[in-house]
């Protein structure tokens, strides 16, 4: 399944490893060298203005401008539409 992050980017679900709000990454030295060494490596891709969460996946770190709260909707309806059970099979032309 698939993420809509906002600014046009959609990332599979399965690529996420961490969900951040971008206000957290300042109060951690961790995540600030962090953060620094992937700009270096030009891994970070999304809106500087204003961002509100930060996407973390294997290969990117995306800027977003929409919420924590949002992106774990998000996130949650998809995994519960993968848990629906599935009776097409059932359904009668």
């Amino acid at each position: 399944m698939f993420i809509h992050i906002g600014d046009g980017n959609v990332i599979r679900s399965k690529d996420v490893i961490a969900i951040i709000d971008y206000h957290i990454i300042s109060s951690s030295v961790i995540m600030t060298e962090m953060m620094d060494a992937w700009k270096r490596e030009k891994k970070i891709t999304g809106p500087t203005k204003n961002p509100k969460s930060v996407m973390i996946t294997k290969d990117t770190i995306y800027y977003t401008t929409v919420s924590v709260a949002t992106l774990k909707k998000r996130t949650s309806m998809i995994e519960s539409i993968s848990n629906l059970d599935d009776y097409s099979n059932e359904v009668i032309p």
